[in-house]
């Protein structure tokens, strides 16, 4: 039985680095699912300008919740981009999960914070207008999110 040169061992262990940042990098959630994000937070704020009924925008943010948990749910935070490939959740980092949903809730306060500034100084369509705003911190916020993700977990693997 022969034993790797240093050289040999050296090579591999680059390998096996440049495999890991490899799945690092897939950490994510596509585009599709900010822009999807994106307009159903312009669609609850149209629907409550409109002044539908107050069950109708219940009913329409309890469905926007269920369908982002179980596409949330589906894509688990960017550790399931392929079938192939599944990142374990101590790569991923466990605070993956939290970060996204704090991130949500925070713009949640945004809008509704929003919203009521514009009606009190009676602008026309304060919930549209909210939501629109809220709607680009998504779609350029929420990749901005996933990228510090995989920062830390390029930092916590580096840190091994």
């Amino acid at each position: 039985m022969t034993h790797p040169t240093q050289a040999e061992a050296r090579v591999a262990l680059q390998a096996a680095e440049r495999a890991r940042q490899h799945v690092i990098d897939r950490l994510g959630l596509p585009m599709w699912y900010w822009w999807g994000l994106a307009a159903c937070w312009i669609a609850l704020g149209v629907l409550a300008d409109l002044h539908a009924a107050w069950w109708l925008v219940a009913a329409a943010t309890v469905a926007v919740g269920a369908g982002h948990s179980y596409v949330f749910q589906r894509l688990d935070a960017g550790r399931q981009q392929s079938g192939d490939v599944r990142v374990r959740a101590d790569v991923a980092g466990g605070h993956t999960h939290l970060l996204v949903i704090g991130f949500l809730l925070a713009l949640v306060g945004v809008t509704v914070g929003l919203a009521l500034a514009l009606a009190a100084d009676g602008a026309g369509h304060p919930s549209i207008w909210a939501s629109v705003f809220v709607a680009i911190l998504l779609v350029l916020g929420g990749p901005r999110v996933m990228a510090w993700t995989r920062g830390r977990a390029t930092e916590r693997t580096t840190a091994r």
